[in-house]
């Protein structure tokens, strides 16, 4: 399932921000996704007691028997028949009654707005597409202009309400996410940021952004009768822009977008003081979406090249590279090297993984489609230069953005991983879920590097319900850790180790149906959490306690993303001493991306990819030594 934490939850305490997609098969079928919003369910309020024993049930392998202990008798006094768990219960149910959705608007807050971390890195997945063999401008600009087609192709289903409805388990799926992906933008704000979608108005925006060697541009994408500019005639803008920004000297003012977002809040309302200003940043916020043209980066190994990709994907590679070449708060930024690097990066607040999965396979696909074809050159205005009057003081915090966008880039260490030996379609054979599989694999690779478990986070789709947004999936079970230790323990039997596989993968299975169906235990407590933080004037034990933080200290953030396309997503770890691991599980290969801090001495991304990959071999043999002896 694809999901991401970020630094934000230890930090603000509260939430963690995921990516995902559900392991069922997501079915698209041709019908209005409109005509079903109004008829999906509102999400339910779990039963009390059903959430706090499920709770319990997670810290049995984190935590220490005193600690569960302890952990008992906090929940007894909470759950006290007329005491502080059944009013913050009832509160909740009185919003799931008058509200949409009870969870989104909290979930948006606190999960992604309310957070002061960088998006660069913290809470925006990059997305590395298969490697493109053009290695000059021309290759590129082609590139460029035809996925700008595509997307636009995509836009059309969008504007038409044609977008196919997603069914999971013949439900139909909330499709309000894919109506927030295009022309917005995350706003900072001094204490709070919030997002805009300029779709929403009287004159919808018909301009997307390039940026190429620091310097903004504005490209109309529509002719004059509302029918999308075609390939070839993006591709004569695009070589307009590249002719018009040549120069490589100029202030990298999007750095500024990678900050902390506090200092950039103050940047931004400094650097919007300025008229002139104030009109560039609002045509870059109010594009449809960003095209970043990149300048080619240093040349590496075959083997390092997709781990280079990757990075360059999440934050551009530092200020003497690419990282100037962004606008980090618009919501989709495709990237474009000029020596064949291509991906995109988003930023995660409006929506989750599947838009942005389904609109890469539908790009990718109208790309193969494509050719170009020669059209009536009807001349086209030359595409609009953003100008920025740069005051000592802007110069200062570009400066300073800079500096830490460098030491953010040295701080992450980012691996790909091309599994190659076999992929989803084995543990089908097994009668096995292959995301379930992958989870307990990665379990087994920590287990083996640490000789402990951690808590381990995974998201499930909430969509079945209307404005849906994320559940979690804690992978680490009393199930998870009993395969673990066996799976190198002499003592055991084949057989018994294959059975206990069998148990935690089912366990795994089952937790995920809870959570997909609103059944999950994270974001009810979350919800009582919120509840109590509005209406109490302290904050109940149960969340003081020790471990409550302890279970939340996601060290693996782990997230499946199921694209049609042979692409990997990644993302930063959750917690300075924890990794991101996302996984696209093709029929016969599956693709990782694990990162880690450079910082933190013991974690080390190359390091758990070897463990991850002889887990993933050993349980595969342990599977057909069991078979054969059957």
């Amino acid at each position: 399932m694809l999901c991401v934490l970020t630094r934000t939850a230890t930090r603000t305490g509260l939430v963690k921000p995921c990516r995902l997609l559900s392991p069922l098969p997501v079915v698209h079928i041709s019908e209005r996704p409109l005509v079903h919003q109004e008829s999906l369910p509102k999400l339910p309020v779990p039963p009390l007691k059903q959430t706090c024993a499920r709770y319990l049930a997670s810290l049995e392998p984190l935590i220490s028997e005193e600690e569960k202990a302890h952990t008992r008798e906090l929940m007894d006094e909470f759950l006290r028949p007329g005491g502080v768990g059944e009013r913050l219960q009832k509160s909740l149910e009185r919003r799931a009654r008058k509200t949409d959705n009870w969870l989104s608007d909290w979930w948006m807050q606190s999960a992604y707005l309310d957070s002061r971390m960088p998006v660069a890195m913290y809470t925006s997945p990059g997305v590395v597409l298969p490697r493109m063999y053009f290695q000059d401008r021309q290759g590129q600009i082609r590139f460029a202009a035809k996925l700008i087609a595509g997307v636009l192709d995509f836009k059309s289903m969008i504007d038409s309400e044609t977008l196919p409805v997603e069914y999971l388990g013949g439900k139909p799926l909330c499709m309000d996410q894919y109506y927030q992906v295009l022309t917005s933008c995350r706003i900072p704000g001094p204490k709070r940021d919030n997002v805009v979608n300029y779709a929403i108005g009287k004159t919808a925006p018909t301009h997307i952004t390039v940026v190429h060697n620091f310097q903004f541009f504005v490209l109309d994408v529509y002719n004059s009768d509302g029918t999308p500019l075609t390939v070839d005639q993006i591709y004569v803008q695009l070589e307009k822009i590249w002719n018009s920004s040549l120069q490589t000297n100029k202030e990298p003012v999007g750095i500024l977008t990678s900050n902390h977002r506090n200092t950039w809040g103050k940047a931004y309302n400094n650097l919007i003081k300025d008229k002139t200003n104030k009109e560039s940043v609002r045509a870059i916020q109010k594009s449809i979406f960003t095209v970043c043209l990149d300048a080619p980066v240093p040349r590496v190994s075959d083997e390092m090249y997709l781990n280079k990709v990757a990075a360059q994907m999440l934050h551009g590679g530092g200020s003497r590279w690419n990282s100037g070449n962004r606008w980090f708060d618009k919501t989709l930024q495709f990237i474009v090297g000029e020596d064949g690097s291509c991906g995109l990066t988003y930023e995660h607040a409006p929506a989750e993984g599947p838009p942005i999965v389904f609109l890469v396979d539908h790009v990718v696909d109208y790309m193969k489609r494509t050719e170009m074809v020669r059209t009536p050159m009807i001349p086209l205005p030359m595409p609009q230069k953003l100008r920025f009057n740069i005051t000592p003081e802007i110069k200062k915090d570009i400066e300073k953005a800079k500096q830490n966008m460098n030491i953010m880039v040295h701080e992450l260490d980012v691996r790909v991983l091309n599994f190659a030996h076999y992929g989803r379609k084995f543990p089908k054979s097994h009668k096995m879920s292959p995301d379930a599989f992958i989870q307990m694999a990665l379990q087994l690779a920590y287990y083996r590097m640490y000789q402990m478990c951690c808590p381990t986070y995974e998201s499930a789709s909430l969509r079945m319900f209307k404005l849906g947004r994320t559940e979690a999936i804690r992978s680490t079970t009393t199930e998870s850790l009993q395969f673990t230790k066996a799976m190198d323990d002499p003592s055991k039997h084949n057989s018994e180790k294959a059975a206990l596989l069998e148990k935690a993968t089912k366990v795994h299975r089952e937790h995920t149906h809870m959570a997909i169906h609103g059944q999950g235990v994270e974001r009810h407590m979350l919800g009582l959490k919120m509840v109590a933080i509005e209406d109490l004037t302290s904050l109940p034990e149960i969340f003081m306690d020790t471990s409550f933080a302890v279970a939340s200290h996601f060290n693996l953030c782990t997230s499946q993303v199921g694209s049609k396309t042979d692409c990997v997503m990644c993302f930063g770890p959750m917690v300075p001493d924890g990794y991101g691991v996302c996984y696209n599980p093709m029929d016969d290969h599956i693709n990782f991306a694990v990162t880690a801090f450079n910082s933190c001495e013991e974690t080390n991304a190359t390091k758990l990819s070897q463990f991850l990959e002889d887990s993933l071999l050993d349980m595969k043999t342990l599977l057909e030594q069991v078979s054969k002896t059957q």
